[in-house]
């Protein structure tokens, strides 16, 4: 049927939706409400976010039926490739594990679940250079609570940072005190989730830094602090080199140290993190160089089946989280699928692939951060810089510890540990 044509019924067949409209519930268009503070019952279902300007809008997710329906149809018709022929991991994904994560969300997870997690919390969207971010925003009740914001990177989202909210918003509930708390800002980057698609280049790290600066200017925030993982790492110490009005410090799960500054002949400790650096380039870094070149021609894959775009982002669940390659044990199957969701039904595949792009040379780690920073490994990272290489980069290095469990995905493996390690950092930062 061409696009355009009415709907109608194929003789001898069933019911036929027209191109258009399997079009749009395949990519999850029109499979989202975006409420204003003046209507926010009330739920357009549109192709696309509407234009945002620089006020602050109100923003609920409401996901269309048809799109599930979509969904649920296109994992019923996986068309599977024959099993790896290694005994490991080496090849990618194993089908067996696959399987098992497909089958569950196809059957048993939630099709929900994701829209109530993120409805739970206040969430907006306003536009930062010309461009729509969508954020979560959520006040401690104690009013000299410390703002904080905290960028995700890839394949994380905004999903990421969910359970730490309660923790950090309101600590006497978890264990903290009323000094512990912080205002909590959470965007989403350009490219992904319900932020907009760039749709030329130049959306690069320092260019998210510098519009997230504007975006805590805009909430009215004087004086505030920012964290990062990931591409969130990179973002945040871009925050540092630049310095705006505010910013007190920066906290780093995954310092932004490679290539390492060595100096002389290297420690056992800086030879091991070479080590480790080394077997990472060796065999992990393929899916980089591809969303790196080739985002465009991923794309197509990922948006179109779901199984891709899922085995793509639970390969490095496996391969990055302090689980002896089991990330079941220390991410539930449910949360990393909530993640998956928001790839999935936003078609931001690509648009996500594309930071990747924009920051192909990009030398961060050579940049000096005249700002006080702290750092906190977790055992299970990419690579385990040492501390001298954190004292060689930045000057006001004021906090480093290493953690006892944990991988790259610090805030989703280990919600309360990520927590505390935000409230120790940054004690010394209240006012």
């Amino acid at each position: 049927m061409e696009e355009g044509l009415p709907s109608g019924d194929i003789p001898g067949g069933t019911p036929t939706p027209s191109r258009r409209t399997l079009l749009q519930a395949s990519l999850g268009l029109g499979a989202f409400g975006f409420g204003s503070a003046k209507a926010a019952s009330q739920i357009s279902i549109v192709v696309e976010p509407p234009p945002a300007n620089e006020a602050v809008s109100a923003f609920r997710v409401a996901i269309a039926p048809d799109a599930i329906a979509d969904l649920r149809r296109r994992l019923a018709m996986t068309r599977w490739p024959e099993r790896e022929t290694v005994n490991d991991g080496s090849q990618g994904v194993q089908l067996a594990r696959a399987r098992i994560l497909i089958e569950y969300w196809r059957d048993r997870y939630d099709m929900g679940r994701l829209e109530r997690r993120l409805n739970a919390f206040p969430q907006f969207r306003t536009s930062v250079d010309g461009l729509g971010i969508h954020f979560l925003h959520v006040r401690s009740k104690h009013a000299n609570a410390l703002p904080i914001i905290l960028t995700h990177g890839w394949p994380g989202s905004v999903v990421e940072f969910l359970d730490v909210i309660g923790p950090l918003t309101d600590p006497e509930a978890h264990g903290g005190r009323a000094e512990d708390a912080f205002h909590v800002v959470i965007p989403s980057l350009p490219g992904y989730g319900f932020s907009d698609k760039p749709k030329q280049v130049g959306w690069d790290v320092p260019r998210i830094a510098t519009a997230w600066s504007t975006l805590m200017k805009r909430l009215n925030y004087d004086r505030w602090v920012a964290q990062g993982g990931d591409w969130g790492a990179h973002v945040t110490t871009w925050l540092g080199v630049q310095k705006p009005e505010g910013l007190a410090a920066i906290h780093l799960n995954f310092p932004t140290l490679s290539p390492p500054p060595l100096e002389g002949e290297p420690t056992a400790e800086e030879k091991a993190a070479i080590a480790e650096l080394k077997a990472f380039f060796r065999t992990g870094v393929g899916y980089g160089e591809i969303q790196e070149t080739r985002p465009q021609t991923l794309g197509y894959g990922l948006v179109d089946s779901p199984v891709g775009q899922a085995t793509w982002i639970y390969e490095k669940f496996t391969d990055w989280t302090d689980s002896n390659r089991n990330p079941e044990s220390v991410i539930s199957r449910d949360a990393m699928l909530d993640d998956i969701m928001l790839y999935w039904l936003t078609a931001t595949a690509a648009s996500s692939a594309r930071l990747y792009t924009e920051n192909s040379g990009n030398q961060i780690s050579r940049q000096v951060v005249d700002i006080p920073v702290g750092v906190s490994v977790f055992p299970g990272e990419i690579y385990r810089p040492p501390r001298i290489w954190g004292e060689r980069t930045y000057p006001k290095l004021f906090y480093w510890n290493q953690v006892s469990k944990g991988g790259h995905f610090a805030a989703f493996e280990q919600p309360a540990l990520f927590t505390s390690e935000l409230r120790a950092c940054f004690a010394s930062m209240r006012v």
